[in-house]
């Protein structure tokens, strides 16, 4: 191991423009000296879900400000660092480019070394950043983009188990809430409906759990939702509050079950080959929902597995999970050039074949 690395990592793959510095001394665990997030939420309001074209000219214009105020937090000067650490895909091409470019632009100026970084490995290895997990463990990658169940064996090694046919949780929570009209992002404005509703007012479906494998759905879920609400205003000639309400809280439910009963058999397949010490961590946006953690925390007690979840800061898009990420792979002696390139899809499990298609820039999930 090398002695000690502190890495600068920048994020900004969909509507987060994100820069931190996170270090590790030999022996010891990491740190995040700073983590500077900026949001675009306002900038997206008007429109129900965000804008590629309007993300990426947010982030341009406040990479160079993350960096700038993320060195100062950690009271540090560029040639304090070891190297820069990008997010190079996937995510929206226009955004994964701002980034790239300003990393190349840093690393050109100072010679630092380049390391590009898979959004979703910043997800995945986030337990290593915060509890030093050792490999290989369960996790479930659940974001407003992605979700899939992963066996991480390594920084740059991993067996997915299954994941979403179509729409990821994320996605599903964003699409409801503009049914219901909810503010955006939907997933916290789902959450908060859903505290005062009664999840077993509706009979909404619970995708796939007929099929014995861990793969998801949450489209249809979201078509029962319309269809509920179609109905109450046919009805009604409109939703109450409490209408609203109940279908938020039948809609997290629905999600909340789906994931904890398909986990139960990513848990199962897991422990086949890692029997001792089993660990299952979930990340990503989505994570932050107390009703899916409640659900999650309780299955592993039962299967006598130990549960992680990251803060709620590190659930969503953040710079230290990518530098930490960057991390691991410049110790394992990685290195880009000025030709890395910003990539919209890049699937985690390189072997497995796509969930969700194909394209000519490669598999999408």
């Amino acid at each position: 191991m090398t002695p000690h690395l502190t890495i600068l990592g920048l994020e900004s793959s969909c509507d987060d423009t994100a820069a931190a510095i996170v270090c590790q001394a030999e022996g010891h665990r990491p740190e995040i000296l700073s983590s500077i997030v900026y949001g675009q939420a306002e900038l997206h309001a008007d429109f129900g879900g965000v804008v590629p074209e309007i993300a990426a000219r947010a982030h341009a214009e406040k990479l160079d400000v993350a960096v700038a105020e993320a060195l100062a937090a950690a009271q540090m000067t560029l040639a304090d660092l070891d190297a820069v650490a990008v997010t190079a895909g996937p995510g929206l091409i226009g955004g994964v480019l701002s980034g790239v470019m300003c990393a190349k632009g840093l690393s050109a100026a100072t010679g630092l070394p380049l390391v590009g970084v898979n959004h979703l490995a910043g997800h995945a290895l986030t337990p290593r950043l915060t509890d030093a997990v050792a490999f290989p463990y369960l996790m479930l990658l659940v974001s407003g983009g992605h979700c899939q169940y992963l066996i991480v064996r390594g920084p740059e090694e991993f067996t997915r188990l299954g994941g979403t046919i179509d729409d990821a949780p994320g996605e599903a929570f964003d699409k409801t809430a503009r049914l219901l009209g909810l503010a955006q992002p939907g997933g916290p404005a789902v959450e908060a409906d859903a505290k005062t509703g009664d999840p077993k007012r509706f009979r909404l479906p619970r995708p796939l759990l007929d099929r014995p494998d861990c793969n998801l759905s949450f489209s249809g879920l979201k078509t029962a939702v319309l269809r509920a609400r179609d109905q109450i205003v046919a009805e009604k000639g409109g939703l109450t509050r409490q209408d609203r309400a109940d279908l938020c809280a039948g809609f997290q439910q629905a999600v909340a079950d789906t994931l904890t009963e398909k986990t139960r058999r990513a848990i199962r397949l897991y422990i086949r080959e890692n029997p001792a010490e089993p660990v299952v961590a979930v990340a990503g946006g989505v994570a932050a929902n107390g009703t899916i953690r409640a659900g999650l925390q309780a299955l592993c007690q039962e299967a006598g597995a130990r549960f992680l979840a990251p803060p709620l800061a590190l659930c969503t898009d953040n710079a230290a999970m990518i530098a930490y990420a960057g991390m691991e792979r410049f110790r394992a002696g990685a290195r880009d050039g000025m030709d890395l390139a910003a990539r919209p899809r890049w699937p985690l499990d390189k072997t497995s074949p796509a969930l969700l298609g194909s394209g000519k820039k490669g598999a999408k999930a």
